[in-house]
């Protein structure tokens, strides 16, 4: 009988210690989940704060978006009324060739932003990216920063989540994602040159090329494959073809550096370690040549500024121009008043540039006559792909 009870507390007792370790162990990832949280928030807080204190742009880098030369047409036979922007992307029809890339979500300040930006997408018949909907992953009541459905019920919305967290991520999570703010398509972000530059940012890049192609076999909606101010060379978007990727934001340098706004963040301006990486990747304009004969439809961003910047991506091989920092310092100096504005800009610019150049359409643009001028030309030679083929 003693040895019954014996044996009977020690079974007791290994159960509570087992007990107290289960709860160590869920109190343990409920804190780890908080501290993600806090930091997903924090980050996007810094974020929002260095870009209503002033760009970020590269350095030194520019698009070569300026060395596309158009041969002017003195006697282009048509009016400015007459100009046709509309264009499809994605199977989605849009009225100008225009989309306002992903920006922020997960607070107060960014569900503002996202609803005043995809309300005015709307009103132009342009597309919407929303932020990374990584906050969302972290905490489900944060839906509400990215729901934007309500305001644009029929512009082209786009989901957002980064590629490391995509491969962590199974199908149905990320298809909840989607789901949550009725998108028409998900933009899978590839950032190495961010998180590297980020003290608290990923180290692991494995498995995503495997996580990208099963997404795109398993999504109800395309995959956006996009860079964040780095550019996607032809090697990489190759590889994405072949799992499957159809759709490319090549987002190049020549904008916003990313790897600057980690810089800044960090206060780490003037340690040349990692200042050298600030202009870091492909110009805008390379990266779209380097993409164009891939059967892939291309999105351009990366120092679209105006409707010029637009017109010459078009030309050389995108469907759309994509912007994110104008769009957000013009929220910042007026609201929706001066968004609106500056969209209106983009869209006389492009419809300037068709008419000098004697093109009624942007589906002619690309054959329209016009220069590689260096050094883009030089760029393309040395990729093996020439200017002739531009």
């Amino acid at each position: 009988m003693h040895e019954t009870l014996s044996a009977g507390r020690e079974f007791c007792a290994r159960v509570h210690k087992s007990c107290e370790q289960a709860h160590a162990k869920e109190h343990l990832e409920d804190v780890m989940m908080y501290e993600q949280q806090n930091l997903t928030m924090i980050r996007k807080q810094d974020h929002l704060a260095i870009f209503r204190a002033g760009p970020v742009d590269a350095r030194w880098a520019t698009s070569f978006l300026e060395c596309v030369h158009f041969i002017p047409c003195s006697l282009p036979e048509c009016a400015l009324h007459e100009i046709d922007l509309s264009t499809t992307y994605a199977g989605h029809s849009f009225r100008a060739p225009l989309f306002i890339t992903g920006i922020t979500g997960g607070t107060a300040e960014a569900a503002e932003i996202n609803r005043t930006l995809a309300a005015i997408a709307e009103e132009y018949g342009i597309g919407f990216g929303l932020g990374s909907q990584r906050a969302m992953v972290n905490d489900a009541s944060l839906a509400m920063t990215y729901t934007v459905r309500d305001v644009a019920p029929h512009a082209f919305i786009a989901g957002n989540i980064g590629a490391v967290q995509a491969a962590r991520c199974s199908s149905d999570t990320v298809r909840r994602l989607v789901e949550v703010v009725s998108a028409d398509a998900l933009c899978i972000h590839l950032n190495p040159a961010q998180e590297l530059l980020q003290s608290e940012g990923d180290r692991d890049f494995r498995g995503i090329l495997p996580a990208i192609e099963r997404l795109v076999r398993d999504l109800p909606v395309p995959v956006i494959v996009k860079e964040t101010g780095a550019g996607i060379a032809r090697e990489t978007a190759v590889r994405l073809r072949n799992a499957g990727v159809r759709y490319l934001d090549v987002s190049g340098v020549g904008g916003t550096s990313w790897t600057g706004v980690e810089i800044v963040r960090a206060r780490r301006e003037k340690d040349p370690q990692v200042t050298a990486f600030w202009d870091w990747g492909i110009p805008t304009a390379a990266a779209v040549c380097e993409t164009r004969d891939l059967g892939m439809e291309i999105i351009a961003s990366g120092g679209i500024r105006t409707g010029l910047d637009a017109a010459r991506a078009l030309a050389i091989g995108a469907k759309l121009a994509g912007f994110a920092s104008p769009v957000l310092r013009a929220f910042y100096a007026g609201g929706a008043a001066e968004v609106r504005r500056y969209i209106e800009a983009v869209i006389e610019g492009i419809k300037r540039t068709l008419l000098l150049t004697g093109c009624r359409s942007v589906a002619g643009l690309p054959s329209i006559p016009r220069l590689i001028k260096d050094p883009l030309r030089e760029w393309l030679t040395e990729r093996g792909i020439g200017a002739r083929n531009v």
